[in-house]
């Protein structure tokens, strides 16, 4: 941590909770600054295949095992709102124990998963809206963690707890949803005929911008001071890497049902 930051995070190992399933994890970054969820306890090397050891330096996670009989697990092959075809077998348990604790949280009502299926005889007229959209700021692209009007500040309150305000407020200029080339990161090329549905807030002030960058609300951005209580969410987005989350259409406010050819229900945006 620089000693001049306001920040009380440290650089790495951020407790958090998974998106999908519930469970703790750490927020760690790769030597390629992308950030990697790891599970949040050391398991022995001999009970976990080769490929899925991961183990950290400096504060730096490394997807290889570091020699010693200790290594750490990238969450996504423990994750139970994942596809169990491709977890390892020798991992089963594990796996096993966290969908348990996953159902323990969803009844006691301390989760709801974002993956969960809209009911859409209960809500026959629903948002349509990406769960996880991209947002261009600063001209770079990010994926972010929740829908757009989701994304809270990360600043402290006077109170010590985490700011509830979200970035889109309606005294506060917004972006455009407008459909772009799928451009590939480090300025590869864009993928043949593909666009994709992006937030867009390259047309709003600099300061905007930076405000959204460091995912803070109008009132935080204007007390630089206030500390952070948690990571911003943005990660790099990369279409290679992040493909299941491009959206060749624009959202629209309602989804209307609509007949479908054999005459059962069909979501229209």
């Amino acid at each position: 941590m620089a000693p001049g930051s306001v920040s009380r995070l440290m650089c790495c190992g951020q407790s958090d909770r998974c998106r999908d399933c519930g469970n703790r994890i750490e927020w760690y970054h790769r030597s390629s600054q992308r950030p990697v969820r790891l599970h949040p306890h050391e398991l022995p090397s001999a009970d976990v295949p080769a490929s899925c050891r991961w183990h950290v330096s400096s504060g730096i996670a490394h997807p290889a095992g570091d020699g010693s009989s200790w290594c750490r697990l990238p969450h996504a092959v423990l994750c139970p709102a994942r596809d169990t075809s491709t977890a390892p077998p020798e991992l089963a348990g594990l796996r096993r124990r966290l969908a348990v604790n996953t159902r323990r949280l969803i009844d006691a009502g301390a989760f709801t998963p974002l993956s969960a299926p809209p009911d859409e005889e209960a809500s026959p007229s629903a948002v349509c809206r990406p769960v996880r959209p991209v947002v261009q700021l600063l001209y770079v692209r990010y994926l972010a963690a929740r829908p757009v009007d989701e994304i809270r500040c990360v600043a402290q309150t006077r109170r010590h707890h985490r700011c509830t305000s979200a970035l889109v407020t309606p005294d506060a200029p917004a972006g455009t949803w407008t459909l772009l080339p799928a451009t590939a990161a480090d300025g590869q090329l864009a993928l043949p005929g593909a666009v994709m549905a992006v937030y867009d807030l390259t047309g709003l002030p600099y300061a905007e911008q930076l405000r959204w960058r460091a995912q803070r609300c109008s009132q935080h951005a204007a007390t630089p001071s206030a500390a952070d209580l948690a990571t911003a969410d943005w990660e790099p987005f990369d279409p290679l890497i992040h493909h299941e989350h491009i959206h060749t259409r624009l959202p629209t406010r309602i989804r209307r049902p609509g007949p479908s050819a054999n005459g059962q229900k069909t979501i229209r945006p």
